[in-house]
């Protein structure tokens, strides 16, 4: 049967299910479906620590990439879901914000070289001409096995920004709050000259994120000061506070060679290497001490080879962090985007009483890594990192502000704008 025609049957049986799909809450979230799929990153293209906007009809691309842990590569395809400003779906048809095809493969995948893990790795840069996204908003890039589209394999969160208003952010320690010298409070301004905006308090929905994450996100905030096509968002509210938190903790395993700091040893225990780090000291009732990091990202790199996508291998990192009790409340886990901002098995710390220390085993590629201990408690969504971390005013943090606005006559949520912060520099983007 001609390729071309192929294409065609396989094009019709895909659309016409993912019509149908009733897609769960479950696909609203950054996850993995399949634990073969390792080191997913999304992020704008050639800009490896930056965070998933771009701005609609730019030329701005994001770059996602995951590894495929087998001897045997798969098919993929994928496809954007279009959210409400709390990434639910949007009640509108896929042909309203989606211009071309509905779906489309990834076809860019390459084996690992001389590594002790076999793998694919994986590498789709978009919005392309196939698919493209029409509206503003929140995004799923939802990717899935060709021949079973409602199975989705990955959920990864994007936007896409109109750019339409700008946004003045301020950064200070909370005067007015008891935890002033633990906390950071964020101010800012959007000025919407020029939109015609309906009832800004009803329309106008604005949220904070503190490092790109959602797990503990300031949500649905109301300007408290709207005149002059200026909304206000100002320091007397305390809901514009976050934990300013610590620098994160890092490692290096770049090489599998030599030791370098914060890495006790690396040793070769066939099939794989394995990465025992030096214990964790207990910050949580010392001074400030400023160092740069990633703020809880990671980059992947290897020092024995030419390409990190597919010569970097695959290690077991040992992570141990003394305590001389097992915390009273909770549990305990290794936190970053390593874990993908998320708790679950695969970095959860148990408590070995006789080493009277918590310890983690995580598989991860090679590179560059910041981590950090959070405690969590039940009903918590972030997690408590202040324990054994420390909190303080001082610490270095990106800040976001995203700004939607639901128009009563349309059905779906725009992202008019963002704009963007650092502690250190308060540059405003």
């Amino acid at each position: 049967m001609p390729n071309k025609l192929i294409f065609i049957i396989v094009f019709t049986l895909s659309f016409t299910s993912l019509k149908g799909l009733n897609f769960d809450t479950s696909c609203y979230t950054d996850t993995v479906f399949d634990k073969r799929i390792r080191t997913l990153q999304l992020y704008r293209e050639e800009w490896n620590l930056s965070y998933p906007i771009i701005r609609l009809n730019s030329t701005d691309k994001l770059a996602l990439h995951f590894d495929l842990i087998d001897n045997h590569p798969e098919t993929y395809y994928y496809t954007f879901i279009h959210c409400n400003k709390d990434w639910e779906k949007s009640d509108i048809f896929i042909n309203d914000y989606l211009e071309g095809f509905t779906f489309d493969e990834i076809t860019d995948y390459k084996s690992s070289f001389n590594t002790t893990v076999a793998y694919f790795h994986y590498k789709l840069i978009f919005p392309g001409d196939r698919l493209k996204p029409l509206l503003s908003g929140n995004y799923i890039i939802y990717v899935y096995n060709y021949d079973n589209p409602e199975k989705p394999v990955i959920t990864r969160r994007f936007m896409i920004t109109e750019d339409a208003a700008k946004v003045e952010m301020r950064v200070r320690r909370p005067q007015m709050n008891p935890g002033s010298n633990e906390n950071q409070q964020i101010a800012f301004t959007v000025n919407t000259a020029g939109l015609d905006i309906t009832d800004p308090y009803r329309n106008i929905y604005s949220f904070i994120l503190q490092n790109g994450r959602w797990n503990n996100a300031k949500k649905n905030l109301k300007p408290d000061i709207y005149g002059n096509n200026e909304l206000r968002y100002n320091t007397l509210s305390d809901k514009n506070i976050f934990r300013g938190g610590n620098e994160y903790r890092y490692f290096d395993i770049k090489s599998i060679r030599r030791s370098t700091e914060n890495i006790d040893r690396i040793d070769f225990r066939s099939p794989n290497y394995h990465a025992l780090l030096r214990p964790s000291d207990n910050r949580e009732f010392k001074p400030y001490f400023y160092w740069q990091d990633f703020n809880g990202k990671y980059y992947i790199a290897v020092q024995e080879g030419r390409d990190p996508d597919t010569d970097a291998d695959y290690i077991y990192v040992y992570f141990t962090l003394p305590s001389q009790y097992e915390v009273d409340e909770g549990r305990m886990y290794v936190s970053g985007a390593l874990a993908d901002w998320s708790f679950g098995q695969e970095n959860i710390m148990l408590y070995n009483p006789s080493g009277k220390q918590y310890e983690c085993t995580m598989f991860l590629k090679q590179g560059w890594y910041n981590y950090e201990y959070v405690n969590i408690r039940k009903g918590d969504r972030g997690g408590e990192a202040s324990r054994f971390e420390g909190s303080h005013y001082q610490t270095e943090n990106d800040y976001h502000v995203l700004v939607y606005y639901r128009n009563p006559r349309e059905r779906y949520d725009r992202l008019l704008t963002t704009g963007t912060t650092n502690t250190l520099n308060r540059m405003v983007f």
